[in-house]
């Protein structure tokens, strides 16, 4: 096949905010950028070392419809749902939550000082798979293949497949590649892509160069049309997740903590949670 390298065309720089209990945050993809990255729909970077930031967490809410995806850089996190279940995220863990049919559950720092930092990303389920039941994985950081580079960088793969290596995430029907890279100066890196899928790179850390645009920590860069993303780095190193996945194409209602395909089905779910049987099967 041959190679064709996707073209940077949209940059978006992340949007200082608020959520859940007043946690901080950045706001990279949001629904307000509607289909655009179908099927993500939310990335938030949450990050500082000041505990009035993030020690409010995010306290117990509901879910429906599709998956969240949260990665510890630094700190801890504790996630109970309304199963009794929990879920301990220490730095280089990753929770893969599948809401589907429904889950209320909060996630609360087990830290009162120090850096948290991590990220959570919102990826959405096709309609057959809403109202499935709802199910976890949880992977340690000690289980996500690490790839080191030739000139000292490294590649997470969380989610997805690179160089033949299997990531810690597998099944999912959307396809996720979910990448995290280091890269050190002047190093060049090219990723394969299904040329079908959804394609991002969001730099947290240094700056890089794609299709002969900088990209700076807490921006995100949409990339189209091609199977390859030619990344290289200059002066600086940089730390940056990418990610792809398959676009599912179907219609989109979001409302709150609820994304389904139709109103009506949006005012169900409110009505479930307030009738108490949003995660009854």
């Amino acid at each position: 096949m041959t190679e064709k390298t996707r073209q940077l065309v949209n940059i978006i720089t992340g949007q200082t905010t608020s959520d859940g209990a007043g946690v901080k945050l950045k706001r990279v993809i949001s629904p307000q950028h509607k289909n655009a990255f179908d099927p993500f729909l939310l990335l938030d970077e949450f990050g500082s070392d000041e505990p009035a930031d993030y020690l409010g967490g995010f306290p117990s809410h509901p879910h429906r419809g599709f998956e969240t995806v949260t990665y510890m850089l630094k700190g801890a996190m504790l996630h109970r749902d309304h199963l009794g279940n929990e879920g301990h995220l220490r730095a280089g863990d990753v929770q893969w939550m599948t809401a589907a049919h429904g889950i209320i559950h909060s996630e609360m720092p087990e830290q009162e000082n120090g850096l948290l930092h991590g990220f959570q990303l919102w990826i959405n389920l096709p309609a057959n798979e809403k109202m499935k039941p709802p199910h976890y994985q949880d992977i340690a950081a000690v289980t996500i293949p690490q790839l080191d580079l030739a000139n000292g960088g490294t590649i997470k793969i969380i989610a997805g497949e690179y160089s033949s290596i299997q990531g810690a995430v597998q099944g999912v029907s959307t396809q996720p590649l979910y990448l995290d890279v280091s890269l050190s100066p002047q190093q060049s890196l090219t990723v394969p892509i299904d040329a079908q899928h959804t394609a991002v790179v969001y730099v947290y850390q240094g700056e890089l160069v794609i299709d002969n645009k900088v990209l700076q920590a807490g921006q995100l860069g949409q990339l189209i049309n091609g199977n390859v993303i030619s990344i290289v780095t200059q002066t600086q190193s940089a730390q940056f997740l990418l990610l792809a996945a398959l676009p599912l194409n179907e219609p989109v209602v979001q409302s709150g903590p609820f994304v389904m395909n139709t109103v009506e089905e949006i005012e169900q779910a409110f009505r479930d949670y307030r009738n108490g049987v949003l995660t009854l099967l």
